[in-house]
């Protein structure tokens, strides 16, 4: 069985296609490019509808397969941006009914860590999920998915952004804030915002604007500085979590997971507790399509249907409620 899986939840639209065996046969990504620093919903929205048709081309060309060939389309129904969710529910609705094939509405997050258990070798991981809007930690446990920790305000890629709007750097501003912190080793004390295992990034972000703003810092003490703080409050969160549930298996997903100095933090934790660290390569840790048919057929497996006249998208969408 071949499905192609709509992604769109926020700055990328992403067009995946996977066999039931397990095999990527294509992944497209096409990503907002702005210079504006920021996103504005309803000009993604505009974009996604702009890439559409050429985004779902090039996946089957990649694939070496026509529409006729899929037995299944997917779409990420939520959480996310309502303008950009709207774009790709709309187009996997039109494939369902043209085509007459399955509809499968997914979770995003659920896909982050389902595609990370496919490609990897980790079996029953624990997910460090962080990207521009989500930051959680999440395992399948006791029959269902639970969240263990998350973001009591904003996401870690969006303080990141935020931040590197402040000071200077385009969007994403993560791989520049990246770049900086390695430059420099002054550490400048910033606020540890960590409870149980939920984080919060609002306070860190309101002092070191301040800081910025002072005039005193350089950017890279800063960025360094923002960087340490931030993924040492991760990792202590992601270490509870593994913890509490007993694995020893820590799987990181989004797009912030790409940072290089996140990744050796976790790598230094899993070492000292006996555990592994898993990371898929950058196309299938940030937004994707190929997660999205990877979940679809998975949960197709699992006799689940979604109706195009009752598949809303649903920007909310927690992982524990699905």
């Amino acid at each position: 069985m071949i499905c192609l899986g709509i992604e769109s939840t926020a700055h990328t639209f992403g067009i995946g296609v996977a066999e039931s065996s397990g095999k990527i046969l294509a992944n497209v990504l096409k990503p907002v490019v702005t210079d504006k620093g920021g996103l504005i919903p309803a000009k993604v929205a505009e974009h996604h509808i702009e890439v559409c048709d050429t985004a779902i081309r090039e996946a089957l060309e990649k694939a070496g397969i026509s529409i006729n060939d899929v037995n299944l389309v997917s779409f990420s129904q939520g959480p996310g941006m309502g303008h950009a969710l709207r774009v790709g529910a709309m187009a996997a609705r039109a494939i369902s009914v043209m085509r007459k094939i399955p509809l499968i509405g997914v979770n995003h997050c659920i896909g982050h860590l389902e595609i990370g258990k496919l490609l990897t070798k980790a079996k029953e991981p624990v997910l460090l999920y962080v990207s521009g809007a989500n930051t959680q930690i999440l395992a399948f446990e006791g029959g269902k998915y639970r969240i263990f920790g998350e973001t009591l305000d904003i996401g870690a890629g969006n303080m990141l952004d935020v931040f590197g709007r402040e000071i200077g750097l385009g969007f994403p501003a993560g791989p520049k804030i990246m770049e900086l912190a390695a430059k420099d080793r002054n550490y400048v004390e910033l606020p540890y915002a960590i409870k149980g295992m939920d984080v919060s990034f609002g306070g860190i972000l309101t002092n070191i604007t301040e800081k910025w703003k002072t005039g005193k810092y350089s950017r890279e003490d800063l960025c360094y500085s923002l960087q340490e703080t931030a993924f040492s409050m991760l990792v202590e969160a992601a270490e509870r979590a593994m913890a509490h549930t007993g694995k020893k298996e820590l799987l990181l997903g989004g797009g912030v997971a790409s940072n290089l100095r996140l990744q050796e933090m976790c790598r230094a934790m899993c070492r000292q507790r006996g555990a592994e660290s898993f990371v898929p390569e950058r196309q299938f840790l940030v937004d994707n399509g190929a997660m999205i048919a990877w979940l679809g057929l998975l949960e197709y497996r699992k006799g689940k249907r979604t109706k195009a006249e009752k598949s809303p998208i649903m920007p909310y969408w927690r992982s524990d409620d699905a």
